[in-house]
Formats: C-alpha cells, sequence, structure tokens
C-alpha cells in the first residue's frame, strides 16, 4: 500500500532506506519477458537500479531469476529526486555503462507513485523510440515486433533498435525464483555499485534541486460512508433506490438499468 510507505513530513519525499527491499511488481513483469527473450537468443541481461544500498536485495532478486548482471546506482546526492531527474540519471547510467544495449525493458508504473513516467523519460534522454503498455513482443534481427492494447484495439507495431519499451501487467507473469538461482545470487560478484562521478555527472549535483517537481503536502485522504436505509415493501425500496443511486449503479455496470 503507497499509504503505509515511510514519508518524510519534512521533505514530502519517499524515506527508501526505510522502505523494506522487494523488487516493484511491474518490473517484475518486464523482467520476465527479458527473461523469454534470454531463452530464445543468444542475450544476456543486465538490470540496472536506482536506490540505497537496501536495493541491492532487489538486484539479488533478479539475478536469483536468471539476469546475468546488475548496477546498483546508490548516491546519497540522487536523494529527493522526481521522475524527471531519475530518468536522466539511470539514462546517464546506461550510457556509460551499457551504451551497446539493444532494448531497454522497463516496468509500465511504479508501485509508490504510478507516474508511468520514466521509461518514456529514459528513451527521451537517450534520443530512442519508446513504445508504452507492450503485452507482447518478438524480437528479430534488428527490429522487435510488438502488440499491445490500446482504446479497445490491438495494435501490431515494429521499432528499430535500439529502443526501449515498458511492459504491461496482463501478460508475461514473473517466475517463481528457484532454490539453485537463489543461491547463486547471493554467491555472485555481478553486482556493481557506481555514484554520480561514474555517470558523468557533477560532484554538487543535487537530485533535490535539481528536480522541478515539489511536492507541497503528503497526507492519507480520509473517506466517510453514510449509511442510508430504505424501508418499505420490496416494491418501493427497489424504485427508491434507482431513483437515488440509479445513475450511479449504470455507470459502474456501463449498462442503463432504468431501461434495461
Amino acid at each position: 500500500m503507497v499509504s503505509e510507505l515511510p514519508w518524510s513530513s519534512k521533505t514530502g519525499t519517499l524515506r527508501r532506506e526505510l522502505a523494506e527491499g522487494m523488487m516493484n511488481p511491474s518490473c517484475k513483469y518486464a523482467l520476465e519477458a527479458a527473461l523469454k527473450i534470454k531463452q530464445q537468443k543468444n542475450a544476456s541481461i543486465l538490470v540496472i537500479s536506482m536506490g540505497p544500498p537496501v536495493a541491492e536485495e532487489v538486484l539479488r532478486e533478479a539475478l536469483a531469476m536468471g539476469a546475468d548482471y546488475a548496477i546498483l546506482l546508490s548516491d546519497r546526492r540522487l536523494s529527493g529526486s522526481d521522475t524527471l531527474v531519475t530518468s536522466h540519471a539511470l539514462a546517464k547510467s546506461i550510457q556509460t555503462q551499457c551504451k551497446d544495449f539493444d532494448l531497454i525493458l522497463c516496468g509500465c508504473h511504479t508501485s509508490d507513485s504510478e507516474t508511468a513516467q520514466v521509461g518514456p523519460q529514459i528513451a527521451e534522454e537517450l534520443g530512442i523510440p519508446c513504445v508504452a503498455y507492450v503485452d507482447q513482443l518478438t524480437p528479430k534481427q534488428s527490429f522487435v515486433s510488438i502488440s499491445r492494447k490500446s482504446d479497445g484495439f490491438v495494435e501490431t507495431l515494429e521499432m528499430d533498435f535500439p529502443g526501449l519499451l515498458t511492459i504491461s501487467t496482463t501478460c508475461h507473469v514473473p517466475r517463481y525464483v528457484p532454490l539453485k538461482g537463489l543461491q547463486n545470487a547471493f554467491q555472485s560478484q555481478h553486482i556493481k555499485t557506481i555514484s554520480i562521478e561514474d555517470i558523468d555527472l557533477p560532484h554538487d549535483f543535487s537530485g533535490a534541486k535539481e528536480s522541478p517537481t515539489k511536492i507541497i503536502n503528503v497526507y492519507s485522504p480520509n473517506t466517510k460512508k453514510n449509511n442510508i436505509v430504505l424501508e418499505g415493501s420490496p416494491n418501493y425500496v427497489v424504485d427508491q433506490l434507482l431513483n437515488q443511486f440509479g445513475d450511479k449503479i449504470s455507470s459502474v455496470i456501463e449498462k442503463d438499468i432504468k431501461t434495461a
């Protein structure tokens, strides 16, 4: 639950160093899509995360599932970064650490704010094409064939390499982590920790200061419920129910119950 995450009342930002280490659920679908490509093609998977040292647990989980290498961008100077600065930092990480990539796969959104902005913004930073909310993908020699649902239609697209896709949560159900994978992940030395100097950002860079997004307040909304008791014969109660709430019921079931 987003409301249960540790927020700072002073800065309005998530205190990620206090949050439990777990992979963003949407990113698991993206990783599963990458693992399927690895099974079909001669491909290597590099996973990148930006966060505090505890985020290493997430990278270990990715390695246990089948990723080959992992990079953790961890620097206190990036604390307070909004989606724009986060995208910039991740794009710089890609440019400096794995510039010869073919395809970047991202989760369609994060569990903390669900903005769905970071993936497309990384593509914009890198100057590469991007397709969001992809259901199925088939990599070819120099491009990838894509299908996704959009406005009730199924779109079939093709995108040249290199490019970026955000993966929907309708397909590519994440696999369970095998016991052997866990053992290999925690014995692996393939996690590289980098700082802002490693991605060519100035030493005085500040994620909070460079972020145009400013949080005014963070709070959990209070919901109130009013009970309404309808009395009388069944026909009378049904008539009153439709008169008072018919429009709301119709909007939920997408059908005009008054004319049904």
